[in-house]
C-alpha cells in the first residue's frame, strides 16, 4: 500500500485514497494567525478540487484568534460579503493523522487574490526570491511549550488562574521527568515521525511543565509546514492524554517566556550545493553572504517585528534578563542577541534568529527572518558590530531598538519600504490591520491588576 509522504501528485493523491478505500479524507489550511482550520471531504469532492480547486470561505482570512470578525479589513469583511475564495489541495502534504484510524490529511492554501494575503504563499513568494538570487533555504523551527494538568473545560472553570503545570518546579534538561513522563514523550516522538515533522531533540526546559522540542532541518517550505503542524497536533496529542498545551510567548510574569527560534541557512543552486554561509577564510567562517544576510536580519528587524511577534502577549517576553532579545543584536555564538551566529562546517553554519517566540506563524515569522536576510544580500548591507558578553547589560543604537508594543510594531510594519516591497502593498495592509485590531480588543478589557490598584484606593 502507498505511504502517505511518497505522495507527490494528483495522480498519486487519487490513487492512495483509492487504494485505502476512503469515504473521506481531511483538509486543512493556515489563517493569518497560525491556526490550522479545516474540514473532512468526501472522495467525489476531494478528487474533484484536486483538479479544479475548491473554495473556501475567506472569513478565515477575516477573523482573529476567537473567530471576532476585523471591523478594518479591506480584503474581506461586511463590505464584501464574505464570499468564497479559491483553494489549492497540495498533493505532496499527504500525511496520515495517528489518532484517527485510516484518515488523510492534506494541507491547501488559498489561490488566485486570496493569495497575496495567505500566510503559506507569503513565505513561497519569498523563497521564489530566494530561488531567483540562486540561492536554497534550509531552516529548522523549535518551539518551547507548557504542559498542564488541565482540560479545556477547567481552564475556564478556573478562569485561567491556578493552573496545574504537569511537573513541578524549575529541572531543564531533566532526565527525570522524561523517565517518569516517559509514555508522553514516547507519543510525541511516534507523532512525529508518523506524521512527519521528526523531531531531532526534545527536553524538559527550565520551568514547570515546559518541554522544548527541535524539529528536523529541511527546506523552508517544508520546515514551516512542519512547524505548523507540529503546533496543532501537539495540541491535539495533549488534550487526548487529558493535558494542554500552550505556545503563548508568556503565561506567567514568574517564569521564562516560550521561543520559536529560526535556524536559516543558504545552499548556492549551483552544482556544488555549497553553503553560502560558510567560508574557512573568514573570521568565524562567516562569508559575505552571510554576514550580509545578517546586516539585513539585523536592520530590517524592527519593521517587521509584528511578523515575529504577533500578539499582544508577545512583548511580555521581550524583556531583559529573560532569554529574550529586546534590540536587534547579533553575536557569535551569544544567547542573550536576537540573532545568533552558529559558526561550523559547510554543512552547519547558520545564523539562529532568537527574537522569534512560540506564538507566531510560522509561516510569517520564517517569511520575516529569510526576507530580510534576503534583502541584506541585495543591498549589499554590512551588520553592526557583534555584541559580545552580555547584551542586556550594554547600550546599543537607537535604530536597533525595538517596539514594545504590538500596535507600535504594526505601525513600523505598515510604514515599511522594504516591507512592501518584499511581501506586496495587500499582505503589509492587511497583516498590520489585524495586528491594529489584536491591539485595539486588548484595550476593550480590564485586567486584574487594574482592578486592585485602582477600585478601592485611587
Amino acid at each position: 500500500m502507498m505511504d502517505a509522504r511518497k505522495v507527490k501528485s494528483i495522480e498519486d493523491a487519487k490513487k492512495i485514497v483509492t487504494e485505502r478505500c476512503l469515504t473521506h479524507v481531511k483538509v486543512g489550511l493556515f489563517d493569518t494567525d497560525g491556526i490550522m482550520r479545516g474540514k473532512y471531504m468526501s472522495k467525489e469532492k476531494f478528487f474533484s478540487s484536486l483538479d479544479h480547486g475548491f473554495a473556501f470561505c475567506d472569513v478565515v482570512l477575516g477573523w482573529d484568534s476567537k473567530d471576532q470578525l476585523y471591523d478594518n479589513g479591506t480584503y474581506t469583511g461586511w463590505h464584501t460579503g464574505y464570499p468564497d475564495a479559491p483553494v489549492r489541495i497540495i498533493p505532496e502534504s499527504c500525511r496520515d493523522i495517528p489518532f484517527e484510524d485510516n484518515m488523510l490529511l492534506f494541507i491547501c492554501e488559498f489561490a488566485e487574490e486570496a493569495a497575496k494575503i495567505c500566510p503559506r504563499n507569503v513565505l513561497k513568494r519569498v523563497i521564489q526570491t530566494a530561488d531567483e538570487m540562486g540561492f536554497e533555504v534550509f531552516s529548522a523551527l523549535e518551539y518551547e511549550f507548557f504542559m498542564f494538568d488541565e482540560t479545556p473545560e477547567s481552564v475556564r472553570e478556573k478562569g485561567f488562574r491556578n493552573l496545574k503545570p504537569l511537573t513541578p518546579d524549575w529541572f531543564g534538561y531533566s532526565v527525570i521527568r522524561n523517565s517518569v513522563h516517559a509514555d508522553l514523550y514516547h507519543q510525541i516522538l511516534d507523532m512525529s515521525e508518523k506524521m512527519d515533522f521528526p523531531i531531532e531533540g526534545i527536553h524538559t526546559e527550565t520551568g514547570p511543565g515546559v518541554i522544548e522540542a527541535a524539529i528536523a532541518v529541511d527546506n523552508a517550505q517544508n520546515a514551516a509546514d512542519k512547524g505548523a503542524l507540529f503546533k496543532t497536533f501537539m495540541k491535539v496529542l495533549a488534550q487526548q492524554n487529558g493535558l494542554m498545551a500552550t505556545f503563548m510567548a508568556k503565561w506567567s510574569n514568574d517564569y521564562p517566556g516560550q521561543s520559536g527560534h529560526i535556524h536559516l541557512s543558504l545552499r548556492h543552486k549551483d552544482g556544488a550545493a555549497a553553503s553560502a554561509f560558510y567560508d574557512p577564510t573568514q573570521e568565524h567562517n562567516m562569508s559575505e553572504t552571510q554576514r550580509q544576510f545578517v546586516a539585513g536580519q539585523q536592520r530590517l528587524m524592527p519593521e517587521f517585528l509584528s511578523m515575529i511577534a504577533p500578539t499582544v502577549n508577545s512583548y511580555t517576553r521581550l524583556v531583559p534578563g529573560f532569554w529574550a532579545p529586546t534590540d536587534a543584536t547579533w553575536g557569535v555564538e551569544n544567547r542573550t542577541t536576537s540573532l545568533r551566529v552558529i559558526p561550523g562546517s559547510d554543512k552547519s553554519q547558520r545564523v539562529e534568529y532568537r527574537l522569534g517566540s512560540a506564538d507566531g506563524n510560522p509561516y510569517l515569522a520564517l517569511a520575516a527572518a529569510l526576507a530580510s536576510g534576503l534583502y541584506g544580500i541585495q543591498q549589499q548591507w554590512e551588520p553592526e558590530a557583534q555584541v559580545k558578553g552580555n547584551a542586556y547589560e550594554q547600550s546599543h543604537p537607537e535604530h536597533l531598538k525595538l517596539s514594545t508594543t504590538l500596535w507600535d510594531a504594526a505601525q513600523r510594519f505598515k510604514a515599511s519600504d522594504a516591507a512592501r516591497e518584499l511581501f506586496g502593498d495587500e499582505f503589509v495592509d492587511h497583516y498590520s490591520a489585524s495586528r491594529e485590531w489584536e491591539e485595539r480588543e486588548y484595550r476593550k478589557h480590564i485586567s486584574d491588576w487594574e482592578m486592585d490598584r485602582y477600585f478601592e484606593i485611587i
